[in-house]
């Protein structure tokens, strides 16, 4: 809406006879008289010439002073009643909320893979094999050295219980004879025998035990050759064929990515750490993705995390929204751009934007004067650099000052902001109300 605001006539009219009276000024002091003006323009000619361009000069500047004092017109717009909503946009990837990668511990040549893209496989089945004959002979062989070291425990067993019948029998005889026979070296000998007997025995335990752990291991990395799934999902990715060779020396390759339900999956965004302050659990939100331009996802937001991740210079907060994919539409790994919203005002005041960024023009200062003379009244100057408006805009806080018109005339009014949405403002208090037209801009076209 546009106001015009016009000057009084009289100024217009009283500023044509202050230049017709500097032009008689003009004219007196470069001696031009009527009463012998032959004679002196016989005299100088050239006088005529210069009276010429002044008067040229003043048809020029006459009226620039008079568009000076053009109206000015003023855009409005009203405070009106409505709803707001502010919202945070940020941009992640979508993907499923357990996501497994499946790999195998042993190395060796795949035989056979059983699994393929878009598969959807159940807990314990099996996924590939690997060509598993050097574990099985591995295997066996650390079976025959289990068998071993078993035989080799009955055998100190029989060493040990040999020594201790012989010294048995040497108490025995000691006792009968007086202490007479054995003799103290034999007895020595025979007790000697006996621990050592007793020693090797426990030895001969421990590498049974020992051999029973190889052999427990090679059982099972030969069971590892067999790659199963740890979960019922989906296959979403593979990465072996048969015949490939995978080695595990320093990590284990990856065979399989599996997701387990693809009806609910996470979206992962980044919100910029200026809005991270607003986000929390349980907002709602919704989100486009580039496949399905006119569709409109809801989400939930389940987590904002703590830790920051700074890219490009830029931190942003990992915050994870709950998306129910029933439909199977979406896919993992999809850019989503999400519209999360952070507070919603119904039926409350609101103000354009414009208006809170308007200030008044500069106005010269009531009773003040050009003291240029007569070269200012003959050469318009452009206004000063640097000016400020005589009313300063009052902008603490939530404490802003506005404008309207009021009998044509601007007029200043204190408002107290609330929320925004970037295009509108809440006004929480203050002297307006729905209807009242405030000012946004000056404008540059008389209409």
């Amino acid at each position: 809406m546009l106001t015009l605001v016009s000057q009084p006539l009289n100024q217009m009219g009283l500023t044509v006879k202050t230049n017709m009276q500097t032009n008689k000024d003009i004219t007196k002091i470069l001696g031009i008289e009527e009463a012998n003006g032959n004679k002196r323009w016989l005299k100088r000619p050239w006088l005529g010439w210069l009276s010429a361009a002044i008067v040229l000069l003043l048809a020029l500047i006459i009226p620039l002073r008079i568009a000076q004092h053009a109206p000015v017109h003023y855009q409005t717009e009203k405070v009106r009643r409505g709803d707001l909503v502010v919202t945070v946009s940020a941009t992640g990837t979508l993907s499923p909320v357990n996501e497994v990668e499946v790999g195998i511990e042993v190395s060796g040549t795949i035989e056979k893979v059983y699994a393929d893209y878009n598969d959807r496989v159940k807990v314990g089945q099996v996924l590939a094999t690997l060509d598993a004959r050097r574990l099985e002979a591995q295997a066996e062989q650390s079976k025959s050295a289990l068998a071993a070291e078993r035989a080799k425990v009955l055998q100190t067993e029989a060493t040990l219980k040999e020594a201790q019948l012989k010294m048995n029998r040497y108490k025995q005889a000691r006792q009968l004879s007086g202490g007479k026979v054995p003799s103290l070296l034999e007895m020595d000998t025979a007790r000697a025998n006996l621990a050592r007997g007793k020693a090797d025995l426990a030895s001969a335990k421990a590498s049974v035990l020992q051999a029973e752990n190889t052999y427990k291991d090679n059982q099972i990395q030969l069971k590892k050759a067999i790659v199963y799934s740890p979960i019922n999902g989906v296959v979403l990715e593979r990465s072996i064929e048969p015949g490939q060779t995978v080695a595990s020396s320093f990590e284990s390759p990856v065979l399989f990515k599996l997701a387990e339900d693809l009806t609910k999956m996470d979206l992962q965004v980044d919100v910029d750490e200026a809005d991270v302050g607003s986000v929390r659990e349980g907002q709602e939100a919704t989100f486009t993705v580039d496949a399905y331009p006119d569709r409109t996802f809801p989400a939930l937001i389940t987590q904002v995390r703590y830790g920051s991740e700074t890219v490009d210079g830029v931190v942003t907060y990992k915050t994870v929204l709950a998306v129910d994919n029933t439909s199977l539409s979406l896919r993992p790994g999809m850019t989503a751009t999400a519209t999360i919203t952070v507070n919603k005002k119904s039926d409350v005041l609101l103000v354009s934007n414009a208006a809170l960024r308007f200030s008044p023009p500069q106005t010269p200062a009531p009773g003040k004067k050009s003291k240029g003379g007569l070269l200012d009244a003959m050469l318009p100057r452009p206004p000063a650099s640097g000016s400020k408006p005589t009313v300063v805009q009052n902008t603490t806080g939530k404490q802003q000052q506005v404008w309207k018109l009021s009998q044509g005339n601007l007029t200043s009014v204190s408002i107290t902001k609330g929320v925004t949405d970037g295009a509108y403002t809440e006004i929480e208090n203050g002297p307006v109300d729905a209807g009242t037209e405030l000012v946004t801009a000056i404008s540059e076209t008389n209409d």
